[in-house]
């Protein structure tokens, strides 16, 4: 496989079709080997626009996907993010890529050792990898942006106080198949509003739905 063209593919014909537009996004996918992030044996659907198997019962989302999480969340280069799911660590080399520094949780140690494994391949420094269920507590401080890689049936008040002020959240919200990708964005300590992105399904985070609840 020309794993430089079906990269440039996967790119042109996938991500930017699907109204992912923002070149620092692009470059990012661009410049992160994806080929390293998917377990062995799948190299050959590391560019196609499907959701791979990780273990623990959790996929890798679609370039697709991965392509709509960064664009709303709108990095700059110079945030603190957090991202809620390391799974394969391709999204959050991703994110290192484009912000100052990742603070990434998952309570799986192999899906942990493995994405550090893979950090340090690309020469990825800015990254912070922590055993942490998410269900049932956050890293300490507020974040710039957040990224939540599994799904949840309501919102989490908890995340949204994490988010520092004119700091944006994506997560997907409800069942399946119904789901919403949904951006929050805060403008300041008691200010924010979310927005319905797009339709789509992902695997719910281990250990079910984030209590306390919060409503718009």
């Amino acid at each position: 496989m020309n794993t430089d063209f079906a990269r440039q593919q996967m790119i042109e014909q996938q991500v930017r079709a699907w109204a992912v537009l923002d070149v620092n996004v692009l470059e990012g996918l661009k410049e992160v080997p994806r080929e390293l992030f998917v377990p062995d044996g799948y190299e050959a659907l590391a560019f196609a626009d499907t959701e791979i198997p990780i273990g623990h019962g959790q996929w890798m989302m679609t370039p697709t996907i991965e392509g709509r999480v960064l664009q709303a969340l709108g990095l700059a280069g110079g945030e603190n993010v957090l991202e809620i799911g390391t799974g394969s660590g391709f999204l959050t080399a991703v994110l290192a890529k484009l912000s100052a520094h990742v603070t990434s949780i998952d309570i799986h140690d192999d899906f942990l050792d493995s994405a550090r494994h893979r950090l340090d391949l690309c020469d990825i420094k800015n990254v912070e990898l922590i055993k942490m269920d998410g269900t049932k507590e956050l890293p300490n401080g507020t974040f710039d942006a957040i990224a939540v890689t599994g799904s949840m049936q309501t919102l989490d008040s908890r995340l949204v106080d994490a988010l520092s002020p004119g700091g944006r959240l994506f997560i997907v919200l409800g069942d399946a198949p119904a789901m919403t990708a949904t951006r929050v964005m805060r403008f300041d300590v008691d200010t924010w509003q979310s927005d319905t992105l797009f339709e789509t399904s992902l695997p719910p985070l281990v250990n079910g739905a984030l209590p306390p609840q919060f409503s718009f």
